[in-house]
């Protein structure tokens, strides 16, 4: 009986080491970042008012979109800045899009308290499988990404972010 366990012990330490050994050989492909970000663009959210908004409207623009939540502390704070760039950028073909991973309830009452004028979307919690598609493998607030125009993943910063990296992340696609 002893001998028996030894050899499943060592034949699952095999496996394991395979495993291992295939997972390093056969790094993800390059086109999962793509398919997420189609994944992106063929969703649908209701915005404030409860109208469906189909990301794929804003196709062919560099996208800056920002999951948050109005009870996230970075997440508040960043929104000025956030608003103070899509004005920056308004007429250069960059779009901002918040989405928000709470209610619309909630989303709207902070819309009271804080200017934005960029599009609210409202994804309740199922937007944290968006995100985490997109790579925040952390599924925390607040996540930013930027896509190229031609629908790439271009750059991704889980936490809060500033004004000046969202400049740098854009400035290569203007």
């Amino acid at each position: 009986m002893a001998k028996r366990i030894v050899i499943l012990l060592i034949l699952a330490l095999a496996g394991l080491a395979a495993g291992f050994w295939f997972g390093q050989r056969n790094p993800r492909t390059a086109n999962v970042p793509d398919a997420a970000v189609a994944q992106l663009l063929a969703t649908q959210l209701p915005d404030l008012s409860g109208r469906e908004q189909a990301i794929s409207q804003w196709r062919g623009k560099t996208l800056v979109v920002n999951f948050w939540a109005p009870w996230c502390g970075p997440c508040v704070e960043e929104m000025p800045d956030l608003q103070a760039l899509s004005t920056e950028f308004r007429g250069k073909n960059v779009q901002f899009v918040g989405i928000g991973i709470d209610t619309a309830q909630n989303m709207i009452a902070f819309k009271q308290k804080v200017k934005v004028d960029y599009p609210l979307l409202v994804a309740g919690y199922a937007g944290t499988d968006l995100a985490r598609a997109l790579g925040n493998k952390a599924g925390a607030l607040p996540f930013t990404v930027v896509v190229d125009p031609q629908g790439r993943l271009h750059y991704e910063k889980l936490g809060r972010i500033t004004s000046d990296e969202v400049r740098s992340a854009l400035k290569p696609l203007l």
